[in-house]
C-alpha cells in the first residue's frame, strides 16, 4: 500500500465515525478565523484541507478559495461540502502533492497550512512550494504541533516507551517550535507573527489532559506562553 491509499483509509474512517463533523471547529481553525483579515476578493490557498470544512469557510468569507489533499477520499468528501446552493461558486477542491503544487507562480494572496508538515516526508520542499505560489507581499498561515510542552514531552516518552505504537495519521514526525521556524526562515518566508493554541497538563497518568481554557482566552498571556503550547500557529510573509 502507498502513503495516498493510508490516507484515504484514514480518511474515511475519520468521516463514517462522524460525518456531521464540522473540523474547522478545531483550535487551529478557530485561531486562524480570528487571525485572517477581509477575506473578500482575495486567492485563498489550503493546503491538505481534509475534507473540506475550513474551505467551505473562506469560500463565505467572500475568498476564491482553492483546496488540495493529498487523498482522493478527502477530496470527494470536500466537493460534496463545497457543491450546492449554501456554498458560493467561487471554490473548488483538487487532488495533489504538496510537494509539488499545480499552480503557477506567485497566484495566491493567503495560503494556509494547518497540521500538515508535520505529515510530509519533505516538509522544506513544500514550505518552498507554499512560497513559490503565494504572490510577492502575500501571506503564509501555518500550525503544526510542538512538542516542548509536557504533553509533547510525553508522547515523546510514549514512542519510545512503545515503539510498537502506531500514530494516528498514517505518517507523523516529532517536532519543536524552533525547527518549525528553521523551516519557513530556510524557505524564504519572513516571519512576522507567532501564537500557539491548547495549553494542557497530563496531570493524572491514563487519562486525557487538563486542557487550562483561560490561557488560550486571553491573547497575550497565550502569545507569551506560545512556545510551550500543543499547537505552535506562525504568520510570515513573502518578501515584496
Amino acid at each position: 500500500m502507498s502513503l495516498r491509499s493510508d490516507y484515504d483509509i484514514w480518511h474515511s474512517r475519520n468521516q463514517n465515525l462522524d460525518p456531521a463533523h464540522d473540523d474547522s471547529s478545531s483550535p487551529w481553525y478557530v485561531w486562524l478565523k480570528k487571525s485572517l483579515p477581509d477575506l473578500h476578493g482575495l486567492r485563498v490557498l489550503e493546503v491538505a484541507c481534509g475534507r473540506g470544512g475550513f474551505l467551505k469557510y473562506l469560500a463565505h468569507q467572500g475568498a476564491m478559495a482553492c483546496g488540495i489533499d493529498f487523498s482522493f477520499a478527502a477530496v470527494q468528501v470536500a466537493r460534496g461540502k463545497i457543491t450546492g446552493e449554501s456554498v458560493p461558486p467561487a471554490a473548488c477542491v483538487i487532488q495533489g502533492d504538496a510537494h509539488t503544487l499545480p499552480f503557477a507562480d506567485h497566484y495566491f494572496d493567503i495560503l494556509v497550512s494547518c497540521e500538515t508538515i508535520e505529515h510530509l516526508p519533505s516538509p522544506l520542499q513544500a514550505v518552498r512550494e507554499f512560497h513559490r505560489v503565494t504572490r510577492p507581499g502575500g501571506t503564509l498561515f501555518l500550525t503544526t504541533p510542538n512538542y516542548l510542552n509536557l504533553t509533547g514531552l510525553y508522547e515523546v516518552y510514549a514512542k519510545f516507551r512503545h515503539a510498537a505504537r502506531q500514530p494516528d495519521q498514517p505518517f507523523d514526525r516529532i517536532q519543536i517550535f524552533l525547527q518549525t521556524r528553521r523551516l519557513l526562515k530556510d524557505a524564504g518566508w519572513n516571519i512576522c507573527g507567532s501564537d500557539g493554541v491548547v495549553h494542557q497538563l497530563p496531570i493524572f497518568p491514563g487519562r486525557n489532559p487538563v486542557r487550562i481554557q483561560g490561557l488560550d482566552a486571553n491573547r497575550l498571556i497565550r502569545k507569551f506562553l506560545s512556545v510551550f503550547a500543543l499547537h505552535y500557529c506562525l504568520i510570515a510573509q513573502k518578501k515584496e
